[in-house]
């Protein structure tokens, strides 16, 4: 964790799990979200700077899930601020 996670913790996307309840593949996701691979691997390796609300409403639709279902708030481990 980076200074930052530590202060204020950090989000966790839980796509990789969430494509394994529905009995997906990566690759399936990618298909029906209509978006490329790499983008699909990046969010399911938890390798994105700066999440964009469209892919994760196409996520949320093609998973049948809520955002709470793919997102997960990780608090600081520090939970005194300042």
């Amino acid at each position: 964790m980076d200074k930052m996670d530590k202060e204020y913790g950090q989000l966790k996307i839980c796509l990789s799990e969430l494509i394994k309840e529905k009995g997906l593949n990566r690759n399936q996701v990618s298909v029906k979200a209509a978006m490329n691979w790499k983008q699909v691997d990046r969010y399911c390796d938890n390798d994105i700077s700066r999440l964009d609300t469209f892919v994760l409403c196409k996520l949320c639709t093609v998973l049948e899930c809520n955002i709470q279902d793919l997102l997960k708030f990780v608090p600081p481990e520090n939970n005194q601020n300042g």
